[in-house]
């Protein structure tokens, strides 16, 4: 139904930390008195939230943003902002304001809370507002986001990154690592569980450190995980990302004794040399990977395990490579995301000597694809015949006829029926595909 609301839209690039970011911006709005819209060519309002962990996103964003002064030409008073990471690398805010002047607001991570505050500042003014600060506060906030529609939502556990992988932009635009208090984190799935939220995915740059800077010695993933547990109504705990360099036995033995954590380990490894993992400054030689991997496996023998992988890193020989791909091939991962290195402007590895060609990346990353492509449907192939437990997400977004959910282990499995979205329920797998598995209800 047609209200008098000014409408506002939000577009998104990046990690599940954006989106969860511009559930908070569009939280501060519907404050403001809008309501979403899917359509940006008819919205008072649009943001766009920026990411700039790799060049190509960077380069969506700011083609977007160009996009965007049409339609801004066009209506005056369309209130338009950039936000997120790339504001908040040295420099770039006034960048931005440069090669967009039709920007009302620069914002960046650290002051999310304000906002509501320069909305309306933003908003009166005849130029573009900036508003980036260099270091998040002490005490930081954890705003609430509006969600829309869906039976699955987002609950940041802690901000920021103390580790400094050569090629990672992130410790520098998201801060250092700071957790949210256990209490806070309870009661907001409480509240979300009595909404109709029937999974929750935990959100944080590392969630493994989360707790280490809590005085409470006793705090830590593990203890978290197990809180949550308790919470009834809630079906499923999914978290991301992780690091395998804190991962711990205590958080393997609380995800093997859980009934509702997913038994889905996302470890990115980034490569299988130690030549090239001591370049990047990761923290942990590749044997240590390995053994986590064994723990994992003993403890949770079906577990579902995934990886990021980055391809031409400086100085990466082909013998480097070889052992990425031997890696690949002992391990199996169930799936991988795959890069090629990507220089970070600020980031150590970005003025590494031994850049390698694009050329190469391109040809040693296609080579890794083939690899992976090849394991992740052998792997799913497996599946076939198992019953798992699905909770239903409602249908397919490609196949609106079907339905579609996640087994325990994070698969997604499509099925045809008529069945109330947050449902759990058994289904038989039929059929493998590369990235999603085919099924039907087992009554």
């Amino acid at each position: 139904m047609e209200t008098d609301r000014p409408k506002a839209h939000i577009v998104t690039y990046g990690c599940q930390m954006n989106e969860n970011d511009s559930e908070v911006m569009l939280a501060y709005l519907e404050e403001a008195g809008y309501e979403w819209t899917d359509d940006a060519n008819e919205a008072d309002a649009v943001i766009v939230n920026t990411c700039c962990v790799r060049k190509s996103a960077e380069d969506k964003a700011m083609g977007r943003i160009g996009e965007l002064k049409a339609a801004k030409t066009a209506r005056p008073g369309m209130f338009l902002a950039v936000a997120g990471c790339m504001p908040q690398q040295p420099g770039r805010a006034e960048e931005i304001r440069q090669k967009a002047p039709h920007l009302d607001l620069i914002m960046g991570t650290h002051n999310l809370d304000s906002f509501p505050r320069l909305l309306p500042m933003a908003r009166a003014a005849r130029r573009t507002i900036v508003d980036v600060v260099g270091e998040p506060a002490s005490a930081p906030v954890f705003p609430r986001g509006s969600r829309r529609g869906g039976i699955s939502a987002w609950v940041t556990i802690l901000r920021g990154c103390d580790k400094r992988c050569t090629y990672c932009i992130v410790p520098y635009v998201r801060g250092r690592e700071m957790s949210r208090p256990v209490a806070d984190i309870v009661a907001e799935v409480e509240d979300l569980v009595a909404e109709g939220i029937r999974e929750v995915t935990l959100l944080g740059q590392n969630v493994n450190a989360y707790g280490h800077d809590i005085p409470d010695q006793k705090t830590n993933f593990a203890t978290l995980l197990r809180r949550l547990e308790a919470v009834e109504g809630l079906l499923r705990i999914r978290y991301t990302t992780s690091h395998p360099r804190d991962f711990t036995q205590e958080m393997i033995e609380a995800i093997a004794d859980s009934g509702k954590v997913s038994d889905h380990f996302h470890l990115p490894v980034q490569s299988g040399s130690n030549a090239t993992l001591r370049r990047m400054a990761r923290g942990y030689p590749i044997e240590r990977y390995r053994d986590l991997v064994a723990s994992i496996r003993r403890a949770v023998p079906e577990a579902t395990l995934t990886t990021d992988l980055i391809v031409g890193f400086p100085g990466e020989t082909e013998d480097d490579f070889q052992k990425t791909l031997d890696l690949v091939e002992e391990i199996r991962f169930d799936r991988s995301y795959m890069f090629m290195f990507s220089p970070r402007r600020g980031t150590p590895a970005a003025a590494f000597p031994d850049q390698v060609p694009l050329d190469v990346k391109k040809e040693r990353l296609a080579r890794l694809m083939e690899v992976q492509d090849r394991i992740s449907l052998e792997e799913n192939e497996r599946r076939l015949g198992r019953t798992v437990e699905v909770l239903v997400e409602g249908p397919s977004r490609t196949r609106p006829d079907v339905l579609t959910g996640r087994a325990s282990d994070n698969r997604v499995v499509l099925f045809r029926g008529e069945v109330e979205t947050g449902t759990l329920l058994p289904v038989r797998i039929t059929a493998a595909r590369t990235w999603t598995l085919e099924g039907e209800i087992v009554s």
